[in-house]
């Protein structure tokens, strides 16, 4: 197992993240993050709390949390002492450092709430994945495909049937769509079949509202600052749940995969439950629970109506995000697609 993912140390959880983001394209994120060191010997209620964390930091994204509370700050105009920081403006480690900790003696309030809960980032950018795996899919089971998220947060992910998607050649979606998802591809394309989403809906433990602003603006927050287009696609998620909202429902994701299993299923589909980098922040019970509803579905799977589960995926071992298919009839075996970069920037496709 990755070492960090398993330590209850702190220090390393913060330097892990720091250089994480910096060697995917956001330094200044980078050195936010790596300020948070600073914070662990500071008189703050948010430094007591860090230095204090009662789980695995790394695994519970604990660094990310509280970085997204910074870049609300600036975002929301409340403090823009780190705008220069994250626009690239100030690099010195020292002098972040000293700016993280002073925006955290002025906001402790303010910032304890954001290490309440994981990271909601919602990334349309890993819809490639998913897109890519339902193109595969269908020569095996077919086009058409009910698609049911786990973990859906905003529901960013759940209005896939209203991108536009090139996938290294391959294209699928509406053309004239805001949200174009077009990341760097390595390796062959996914076959150019046809796919047709009948319905898609998600649950989550706490919804993300994209009406409303504030919500909207809590999700940006935890977007990387200067990793731009991320920014663009939050922007193009909120202008398609205003012309219709996500259907998302507040729910433990065990008891939905559960519920949705027992409704009825139309004829001649493919049953899809899929999610991405949610796997981790489950229970263990909760993931068994999944695991059992899962495999006993694909036992009463036929042709007619048909079981598949796509996972976006960290491997705990090698820390790779993993794109892998199961799908009943069919044995269920765990088929290995392809690999992606976290925020769905390129794809490599095995």
């Amino acid at each position: 197992m990755n070492p960090i993912m398993e330590t209850g140390d702190v220090a390393k959880a913060i330097e892990w993240q720091a250089d994480h983001a910096t060697n995917n394209g956001a330094p200044c994120t980078g050195r936010v993050v790596r300020g948070q060191l600073a914070l662990l010997d500071s008189a703050t209620g948010v430094g007591r709390r860090l230095a204090k964390w009662p789980g695995k930091p790394l695994e519970d994204a604990l660094p990310l949390r509280l970085a997204g509370g910074f870049h609300h700050l600036v975002l929301t105009g409340a403090d823009l002492r780190l705008a220069p920081v994250y626009r690239g403006e100030v690099t010195d480690q020292g002098e972040v450092d000293a700016l993280v900790v002073g925006a955290t003696r002025d906001h402790d309030a303010a910032l304890l709430p954001w290490l309440d809960g994981p990271p909601q980032t919602n990334e349309a950018g890993r819809s490639a994945s998913i897109m890519a795996a339902l193109l595969w899919l269908s020569p095996r089971v077919g086009p058409k495909f009910e698609l049911n998220e786990l973990g859906a947060s905003a529901g960013v992910n759940t209005m896939m049937e209203r991108f536009f998607f090139d996938l290294g050649g391959t294209t699928a979606g509406p053309e004239d769509s805001p949200m174009r998802i077009v990341p760097e591809w390595r390796g062959g394309p996914p076959p150019q079949a046809p796919v047709e989403i009948v319905s898609i809906q998600g649950c989550d433990r706490a919804p993300v509202s994209l009406a409303d602003t504030d919500q909207a603006l809590r999700l940006k927050s935890y977007v990387w600052a200067e990793v731009t287009d991320r920014i663009a696609r939050i922007d193009a998620a909120i202008a398609l749940a205003a012309e219709r909202a996500p259907d998302v429902v507040q729910m433990d994701a065990a008891a939905w995969v559960e519920q949705r299993l027992a409704a009825a299923q139309a004829d001649d589909t493919t049953r899809v439950f899929f999610h991405s980098i949610v796997w981790q922040y489950l229970p263990p019970e909760t993931r068994a629970r999944i695991e059992t509803a899962m495999a006993e579905a694909g036992a009463r799977a036929d042709t007619a109506r048909r079981l598949a589960w796509v996972m976006l995926e960290t491997n705990r071992q090698t820390f790779r995000h993993e794109l892998t298919v199961r799908y009943w009839p069919g044995g269920g075996e765990a088929v290995l697609l392809g690999t992606a970069h976290a925020h769905g920037a390129w794809v490599e496709w095995l």
